[in-house]
């Protein structure tokens, strides 16, 4: 079977970095999802708009290819060194780099250029992402409140608090703040890297955003234009 993309996702993440761990977790976050040429026939999304999410089917497109199979990763919020079969994670490192996620419809804008454009929130994924396919998410049939989240759950309540002064924020535009606030909160960093005066950055919406974590929080210290 040979995947064909549907469609570019565009985002304010153009590196693996500083994305969201898990779809849902920054609300904030806009992206928008272009059809390729082939795919912008309007009568595709008829019925669409009764729908409040939707399921992403895409590419990691950012990971190398592997050449074996490892059946066991190392997910970053267990601190680098425990090990949990692939099949039990969303590590990006698969036999298929596939990835699932769910995301709200927030509107569908028609563009002379681009025709039928979707504008998604929540997304966890990179600027240039591969969508293969696109379903509506059924809250009848896809929502399961009674589901045990495994080894997951151990990580529900850790966010950071995040201290970015105003006169830096001032330099992000206002529609894009909240989600930046949302992606420092959860803690981009891998949890075995735990040094106060180790620098990190991340790029988003143009720029490097540099930060530092310590007691708690995330500490916004410099947002350097990108070029």
């Amino acid at each position: 079977m040979e995947l064909k993309p549907i469609a570019i996702l565009h985002s304010d993440f153009p590196t693996k970095f500083g994305i969201p761990r898990q779809s849902g977790l920054t609300p904030s976050l806009r992206a928008e999802i272009v059809f390729e040429p082939e795919y912008r026939d309007v009568n595709a999304l008829r019925g669409l708009d009764g729908f409040s999410h939707l399921w992403l089917i895409w590419g990691f497109s950012g990971i190398a290819e592997k050449d074996s199979f490892s059946p066991m990763v190392k997910p970053p919020r267990l601190g680098g060194n425990t090990r949990m079969g692939v099949f039990a994670t969303r590590s990006p490192f698969r036999p298929n780099p596939i990835g699932l996620s769910s995301v709200r419809l927030e509107a569908m804008e028609a563009r002379p250029h681009s025709g039928t454009v979707l504008i998604v929130s929540g997304a966890d994924l990179m600027d240039g992402s591969p969508i293969y396919d696109i379903k509506p998410y059924l809250p009848y049939t896809d929502s399961h409140p009674d589901a045990k989240g495994g080894f997951s759950e151990a990580q529900l309540s850790y966010t950071l608090d995040v201290d970015f002064p105003a006169e830096l924020q001032q330099q992000i535009p206002a529609d894009k703040r909240a989600a930046l606030i949302e992606a420092l909160r959860q803690d981009p960093r891998p949890a075995y890297r735990d040094d106060p005066a180790e620098r990190y950055g991340f790029y988003y919406a143009g720029f490097d955003v540099r930060f530092t974590v310590s007691d708690g929080a995330a500490h916004v210290i410099e947002l350097v234009p990108q070029r």
